[in-house]
């Protein structure tokens, strides 16, 4: 007779393959740089940079004229463009993407594409990131992005994009500064490359903090009277006293009324002893008279 199997086994490589392709899409998610940044004590919160930004330079090239464009962003990858064709666009995953457009004379705004160029994508092995040492302080953010066939060498150049994001009360727009063939240059002035030392310290890009910008003394804390707290405990002390007393006495006596106190007699003559104690303070204090009658001396 031939075994049986069942035929629930044939399921399980399906089912191994599906985990294993839904973890592997989570541990993609995970590396992604999603914009939270932690550099030894300090924090950053680029979240409020979510956004596509796009900058251009034109250069002179005659008869006709070059346009650099860069847009990127740092929190998430770039959306394609609505009326571009893919191949005008760098492929998807990419956080950064510069295009080179050949202008020439009346031409349409956009002109001809010549370059599509990927600076960077979302992968934190990618992102390179460092803090600005004063005075400037701030954030350095560097994309590293796939090598680019190059017009000056047979060997193509890996691509590159560097942020520079400096603190400042004050979001400003970012400015390209320069393309050397390989890396492209972002200089950037925003909240957000302010950093912060506490959990949530900043939402969407903090703002400098007085005690790290302004100086560096700490704010002053509030600490409470050692003095009250010796008389709150003193006080909490015969509460419970006087309260665990009564109780005795009313479980082992079955004591009421007054006979509850602990220590009944000797209460009744606090009051006395208390009279005692200040009456021999206030003649101890009062001066003594003598008792001379002006030099006299009896015989």
């Amino acid at each position: 007779m031939t075994p049986h199997y069942p035929s629930g086994r044939h399921h399980l490589l399906p089912l191994a393959l599906l985990l294993s392709c839904a973890f592997s899409s989570v541990w993609a998610q995970a590396q992604e740089f999603d914009c939270h940044v932690t550099l030894g004590d300090l924090k950053y919160d680029l979240t409020s940079l979510n956004h596509d930004y796009i900058l251009s330079r034109d250069r002179d090239t005659p008869p006709t004229k070059t346009r650099d464009t860069v847009r990127f962003n740092l929190c998430a990858d770039l959306k394609p463009l609505d009326g571009v064709a893919a191949e005008d666009q760098c492929p998807n995953g990419s956080r950064a993407c510069l295009t080179k457009s050949n202008i020439k004379g009346n031409e349409a705004a956009g002109g001809r594409v010549t370059h599509v160029i990927p600076l960077g994508n979302s992968s934190t092995d990618s992102i390179t990131l460092s803090s600005i040492p004063s005075p400037g302080k701030g954030l350095q953010i560097q994309f590293q992005g796939p090598a680019y066939p190059s017009s000056t060498s047979s060997e193509p150049i890996p691509q590159s994009m560097s942020v520079s994001l400096k603190c400042s009360t004050e979001a400003a727009t970012p400015q390209f500064v320069s393309y050397d063939g390989k890396e492209v240059i972002i200089d950037w002035s925003s909240p957000a490359g302010c950093s912060f030392s506490e959990p949530g310290g900043g939402s969407g890009g903090g703002k400098p903090s007085e005690d790290t910008e302004e100086g560096d003394s700490p704010a002053p804390e509030k600490v409470g009277s050692g003095v009250g707290y010796f008389f709150l405990l003193l006080f909490l002390a015969f509460v419970a006293y006087f309260g665990l007393g009564a109780y005795y006495n009313y479980s082992t006596y079955g004591a009421s009324g007054t006979d509850l106190i602990p220590h009944r007699d000797f209460w009744r003559e606090v009051p006395y002893m208390l009279r005692d104690v200040l009456s021999h303070l206030c003649s101890a204090v009062r001066p003594r008279h003598s008792s001379n009658r002006g030099g006299y001396i009896a015989v």
